[in-house]
């Protein structure tokens, strides 16, 4: 049947058939990409080859060819036209005002700006992204950075505070992922850490300290890691800016870092492995205890990559789930990095980075002691930190506690079944693996990226995936809202009667992913990416 209940061609939600026309679907294909390419490229064969360039429409390319100019960016009808939706609305300060505005007409108008891009996640209908969602505890922990929101961390003296935080909120981490049992492999090892912006950081911190271990007791000085291609890109952005070669091996059919071609892949100059826990685009869990194993019979370090599942795993192995081992209980995992800003439920922007020893951690500190200003030390790549950050995710981790963490996991484990069961019942869509919390649907029989299309129609803001096609719906509390998870399915089913009979053959929020079936493709996708971020700075 039709999403209108009759049987024939689907025409699809209202508006979608009008979108045909160019350059109004081109411009929303567009604008779907910064969102939407997130995701690490999963090398896997697809159902079908992607799309090459020369495939896409004559005009599609030279939409995304001007893209990259700065004419296109900033005139009327751009592709990034829906970056700047203030731009006629409100005042724009090119240059600081003349005289202050008064703060009560400066918080007006910042509160009618964040009511409305509140209402995109409100519903729960978007993935990932927002992962408490509480009024009251927003407000909560808006109060507590308040308090702390001018202390400098990288000033001990006058904020001690900032010590005793940061220690509670390492320790806490460290005993939640089991912290304790690297004594029981090697009894002078205990866990440590440290606090960072996020998770890239996190990540970015763990790679340094790698390199300059491989350097400082292997003399290694062409460094490599060794990681599946479902690795978070912040490991790419590692190798880049660390002069280390990444090494990303092809995972196999069921979406899981390939043991044996990770083990193959060592050589001399590897430093570490990598795995996550789980992976962005899937949701699932590598095999980190075979790759423990290696790291071990190798003197590797092994890092766990648990940014997005790291503080949710925990509590859905508590629940009864089956949940592999990921971490310190694994004799070979060195270090992990864990997100306090995803399911720890704080406010963006901290990160927790864990690893086994106190020496392996002082391999990514920086120190100058010849400096005419003084004696100069960071922990981090940061210098001044925000105390206000850090005493709020503090009390976010104990204003929860383990009884909030665990009725948290229960409510969104309930309904990341509910879509799973009902996901089973559409014999067009298959879930990659066997995922918890962040389920990637995907399809041989029609166009993913139309089912997704159709989704947009409705509301929804799923996280498109490539290489293979697909999309994921990554579940967070504002999805345990009464009746979301069922309305999801509800929208999905009839997203596939739609996508079977599209009103057009290219998928609005594919067409630019088929760019990265070829090697000039993706050179104008960096171009069109590059010229994105521009854009984000442009009055």
């Amino acid at each position: 049947m039709s999403p209108g209940g009759r049987a024939g061609k689907s025409q699809g939600p209202k508006g979608l058939r009008a979108r045909r026309k160019e350059p109004q679907g081109l411009r929303q294909a567009l604008r779907a990409v910064p969102g939407r390419l997130q995701g690490p490229q999963a090398y896997l064969q697809s159902p079908k080859p992607p799309v090459t360039q020369r495939e896409l429409h004559p005009r599609l390319q030279r939409r995304i060819v001007m893209a990259s100019t700065k004419e296109e960016t900033k005139s009327s009808g751009s592709i990034f036209d829906s970056m700047y939706p203030y731009r006629n609305r409100l005042e724009t300060h090119a240059v600081l005002p003349p005289k202050g505005r008064s703060r009560e007409e400066i918080l007006q108008e910042l509160e009618t700006i964040i009511k409305e891009e509140d209402k995109k996640w409100e519903s729960g209908r978007s993935s990932g992204t927002t992962y408490h969602g509480g009024r009251e505890h927003y407000g909560f922990l808006n109060r507590v950075f308040g308090l702390f929101s001018h202390v400098n961390l990288l000033q001990r003296d006058l904020w001690p505070s900032g010590t005793k935080f940061e220690a509670e909120i390492v320790s806490m981490t460290a005993h939640m992922l089991h912290g304790e049992c690297v004594k029981e492999h090697s009894p002078q090892d205990e866990v440590c850490g440290v606090v960072t912006s996020g998770g890239s950081e996190s990540i970015l911190m763990a790679m340094l300290a790698y390199r300059e271990r491989g350097r400082a007791e292997k003399g290694i000085t062409a460094p490599e890691m060794i990681a599946p291609v479902t690795i978070h890109p912040a490991f790419s952005k590692g190798a880049h800016y660390f002069g280390i070669r990444l090494i990303r091996v092809p995972v196999g059919k069921d979406f899981l870092a390939d043991v044996e071609a990770i083990r193959s892949s060592i050589t001399g100059n590897t430093v570490a492995l990598a795995a996550s826990a789980g992976n962005y685009p899937h949701g699932l869990i590598d095999p980190i205890e075979e790759l423990s194993e290696i790291a071990l019979r190798h003197d590797l370090g092994f890092h766990v990559d648990g940014c997005l599942g790291g503080f949710l795993l925990p509590w859905i192995e508590k629940l009864g789930y089956d949940v592999p081992p990921f971490d310190f209980r694994l004799p070979g995992v060195t270090s992990i990095s864990c997100d306090t800003h995803k399911y720890g439920y704080a406010l963006k922007g901290t990160s927790v980075l864990l690893y086994r020893n106190k020496r392996l951690r002082r391999y990514q500190y920086f120190c100058q002691t010849d400096w005419p200003g003084g004696l100069y030390a960071s922990p981090t790549a940061a210098g001044s930190r925000s105390g206000g950050l850090t005493a709020a995710t503090w009390a976010a981790m104990v204003a929860m506690g383990e009884e909030g963490y665990l009725e948290a996991a229960r409510a969104i484990m309930k309904a990341a079944d509910t879509i799973k069961r009902g996901v089973a019942t559409i014999p067009e869509i298959r879930i990659a693996g066997n995922p918890t919390f962040c389920i990637a649907l995907m399809s041989d029989v029609v166009d993913i990226y139309h089912v997704n299309d159709f989704l947009a129609s409705r509301g929804w803001r799923l996280n498109g995936l490539q290489l293979p096609a697909g999309e994921h719906l990554c579940v967070t509390l504002p999805q345990t809202q009464p009746g979301v998870a069922e309305k999801f399915v509800e929208d999905l089913r009839e997203a596939v009667e739609y996508a079977k009979n599209p009103p057009q053959p290219q998928a609005f929020s594919g067409a630019v992913y088929g760019l990265s079936g070829s090697v000039s493709g993706q050179a104008t996708l960096q171009e069109l990416l590059y010229s994105w971020l521009d854009a984000s700075y442009e009055l």
